[in-house]
């Protein structure tokens, strides 16, 4: 199984850049991971929301084939806690998924055709994060999945 962690926009932020090359780095030992940012579109700060989605969508969409999982970031998606997260990662590398793809959608969210493709939505909180910040967050979730699943003593809960 591969995990794919699709990114809208680049991250900037040097805090953030290492946060989620540590967490990447970490879950490495458990699964092949690949990392695809996705620039933002030209002029998009000039852009209406659901044109820079539409957009946006094209791109994202560009890059997920049939056969992928696709998996939403999503403020509406199903949370989890780390144990539930774990169990059902667990479960969909149980059922044969080749390539799960995590997408992380820009800073207005997804395009009515991305939700249409997408498999499932998770929500990592009730609040909302930053398109930039879940990135850190969703790695460092992933990875303490992985090692619930594998026994390891990264997880107190």
């Amino acid at each position: 199984m591969k995990l794919t962690f699709l990114f809208t926009g680049k991250t900037e932020t040097a805090w953030i850049q290492t946060g989620l090359g540590e967490y990447l780095s970490r879950l490495k030992h458990y699964a092949d991971v690949e990392v695809l940012e996705l620039l933002s579109p030209r002029n998009a700060g000039r852009m209406e929301p659901a044109e820079q989605n539409k957009t946006e969508g094209e791109l994202q969409l560009s890059k997920i084939r049939e056969s992928d999982y696709l998996i939403l970031l999503d403020e509406r998606g199903k949370e989890h806690d780390s144990t539930g997260l774990a169990a059902w990662l667990e479960k969909l590398h149980g059922s044969g998924q080749k390539r799960i793809i995590f997408l992380v959608g820009g800073p207005f969210g997804f395009s009515p055709a991305i939700y249409k493709r997408a498999n499932a939505q998770l929500s990592l909180s009730r609040g909302t994060f930053s398109h930039q910040m879940v990135r850190v967050i969703l790695a460092e979730q992933i990875y303490r999945a992985f090692t619930i699943i594998k026994g390891k003593k990264y997880h107190h809960g």
